[in-house]
Formats: structure tokens, C-alpha cells, sequence
């Protein structure tokens, strides 16, 4: 993913308004690690139960606004599995849920899906296992491995963000 400047991100959005994209509390920009992102996703620093994604679909940066659980404090967590990168070697995905573009959304239509709770997919499908003395084809091996869970990532991230995007 290419680095992104806050108009963009706030241009980006398609289910929030233009005063929800306005007082949306954006990440540190600078410190973004661009080159190893599949999609920005962070959750609002001044608003906890808000977060936000933003990617390319179809050649478009597109941004999702999201609700996420309430931050209830000593609540039990049960281990989920993340329904974008499928990381199973985490299990602190969470429910987050979006209104849907138009008039779905402002009829109250929203669909939801587990995600990473830090939004933190992309190191996920980045990780190899460590190795000792690893040989070349166990490396070229891993090297396959991290491109199609990349792909997978991508595909099923665009692929949610395509359906909150969707007005037909």
C-alpha cells in the first residue's frame, strides 16, 4: 500500500458522512509502515467502539467506517478466528460491524465480520516460522506461503469492504 495523506482518508469513506469522516481521530500517518500494508485499519483513539479501514478497490482508495464491541473491562474472551487473514495463531479477532453505503445504510443495513483486533492482518500474513539453518527451498517455500496468504488477505478484505460498498 502506497503512504496516504488525511484528505485522502477522509475522501475515502462510504458509509459515514462528511462530518463522521471529519471527526474521525486518524493514526499517526508518519509512522505507518505503508510498505507492508495490505489495507489501513485503526480504531479511533477518541472514540474506542469506532474504527476504520481503508484500501484499494477496483483502483479506488475506499474506506470503511466500523462499530466495534463494547470495551467492557474483566469481559471473558472466547478465541475467533479472522475472517480476513485466518491467522489461526491468534484468537483476539473481534466483531466489528458497518453500516452499508446509501440507503441500506440509512435504512439501518449493516453487515459485520471478524477482524485482528488491532487490525493487524498484514503481519499475520507476513509471519514465517522461525528456522534453523533454513535451506533454500524452505525459504522459496515460505516465500510462497507469504504471498498467498497476502492474496488471500487482500481478496477477502476487498471483497468485505465491496459488499459495505455496494448501493444496488
Amino acid at each position: 500500500m502506497h503512504a496516504l495523506t488525511e484528505k485522502q482518508i477522509r475522501a475515502s469513506f462510504v458509509n459515514a458522512s462528511r462530518k463522521e469522516a471529519a471527526q474521525a481521530a486518524l493514526p499517526d500517518l508518519a509512522t505507518r509502515p505503508w510498505a507492508d500494508l495490505d489495507y489501513l485499519g485503526w480504531t479511533d483513539r477518541k472514540a474506542p467502539l469506532l474504527a476504520y479501514v481503508v484500501l484499494e478497490l477496483d483502483g479506488a482508495l475506499t474506506g470503511v467506517r466500523f462499530r466495534t464491541p463494547t470495551a467492557e473491562r474483566g469481559r471473558r474472551r472466547h478465541g475467533a478466528l479472522c475472517t480476513w487473514c485466518q491467522d489461526v495463531r491468534t484468537t483476539e479477532a473481534v466483531l466489528v460491524v458497518a453500516r452499508r453505503a446509501g440507503a441500506a445504510g440509512r435504512n439501518g443495513n449493516t453487515i459485520g465480520t471478524l477482524v485482528c483486533e488491532g487490525f493487524d492482518c498484514s503481519a499475520h500474513a507476513r509471519w514465517t516460522p522461525p528456522r534453523r539453518d533454513p535451506d533454500e527451498a524452505t525459504v522459496a517455500a515460505d516465500l510462497v506461503a507469504v504471498a498467498e496468504r497476502v492474496a488471500g488477505l487482500r481478496e477477502r478484505a476487498a471483497a468485505f469492504v465491496a459488499q459495505v460498498a455496494a448501493t444496488a
